[in-house]
């Protein structure tokens, strides 16, 4: 894989922490006819505290004229603004699960979305307690929203949310320019905790969302062109280092069985025989990922392409 930019050379997007973030094209060329297609990793650190170099979990796949949201960690709404991507283009977000670093800006999100462009409907997508938090941050979000209703004339945000809740595996969209297909995934102590899995006319991408190995999400990723998953990068007697905490405290065992190594993530990819895998969700988030040690373990099992994810990255 070359760098390659949205015009002839290669673009870079530069952060307010000054990261650049490279634009990568996929080796296949898009099918004829077929409406360009691009994926940006809005925030690549994971846990829910904030991080200097990078920001929380989201990703942004653009299709065409429409732009479909993946999960909203804090600051979501500005890292589509530094990727350039037009909030009016915003009409489905989806929620892998609802911890914290995932959903901070849930309602955020729609709320800035109004404040700005929002025309029409927006949908958001996810399971449980999706509706249920969707109403408490509306209920939040109450004055300043009856204030701009009653000042600037517009429509009230309720009117224009809609929210699908569901509990199993499935196609949980189908419109014009992609199919959205959701697998449950292995992330205790959460039960209702997805992947998706999108299908475009000439690429597909699978976002893992927080999971321990999972053979649910081999399944779904079955033949992807792309395979954005979390990582783990330090074995348990590191990540009890790391935390300063003994290796039996309840926040080790569960970053430790909740999340996927290092040194599972490249068997996961060469099973689902994706063809490019980009490892996001970094945890921690907040250290220089050791290149040489995760690339190394990833290529005994997996000899795909492998792109260490950065904020505003973006595939082609």
């Amino acid at each position: 894989m070359r760098p390659h930019g949205r015009r002839a050379g290669l673009v870079t997007f530069t952060s307010h922490v000054l990261r650049a973030a490279l634009a990568l094209a996929l080796t296949a060329a898009p099918a004829a006819g077929a409406e360009p297609v691009r994926l940006v990793l809005l925030g690549t650190a994971g846990g829910p505290t904030p991080k200097a170099k990078r920001a929380a979990p989201a990703e942004a796949l653009q299709v065409g004229d429409r732009v479909y949201v993946i999960d909203c960690g804090n600051g979501v709404g500005r890292q589509l603004a530094l990727a350039g991507l037009p909030l009016d283009q915003v009409r489905e977000i989806f929620v892998t699960h609802h911890h914290s670093d995932h959903t901070a800006d849930l309602t955020t999100l729609p709320l800035l979305l109004w404040g700005t462009s929002l025309h029409g409907a927006i949908t958001l997508h996810g399971p449980p307690p999706l509706a249920k938090s969707v109403k408490s941050g509306l209920k939040a979000a109450a004055f300043d929203i009856a204030t701009r209703v009653r000042d600037e004339g517009r429509t009230p945000l309720a009117d224009q949310i809609r929210i699908d809740e569901f509990r199993h595996d499935g196609v949980v969209l189908r419109d014009d320019r992609v199919t959205v297909t959701a697998a449950r995934v292995d992330h205790p102590p959460i039960d209702q905790a997805y992947a998706y899995r999108f299908d475009t006319a000439s690429r597909s991408f699978v976002i893992s969302g927080d999971t321990a190995p999972s053979q649910n999400l081999v399944r779904l990723a079955r033949g992807a062109d792309v395979l954005v998953h979390e990582v783990l990068l330090l074995d348990p007697q590191e990540t009890a280092a790391w935390l300063k905490l003994p290796p039996d405290d309840p926040l080790v065992r569960h970053i430790v069985r909740s999340h996927t190594s290092y040194r599972d993530v490249g068997r996961i990819a060469a099973e689902a025989g994706v063809k490019t895998l980009v490892l996001t969700h970094f945890v921690p988030g907040s250290v220089e990922v050791d290149r040489e040690r995760v690339l190394s373990e990833i290529r005994k099992a997996f000899a795909g392409e492998v792109i260490l994810g950065e904020d505003l990255m973006e595939l082609h």
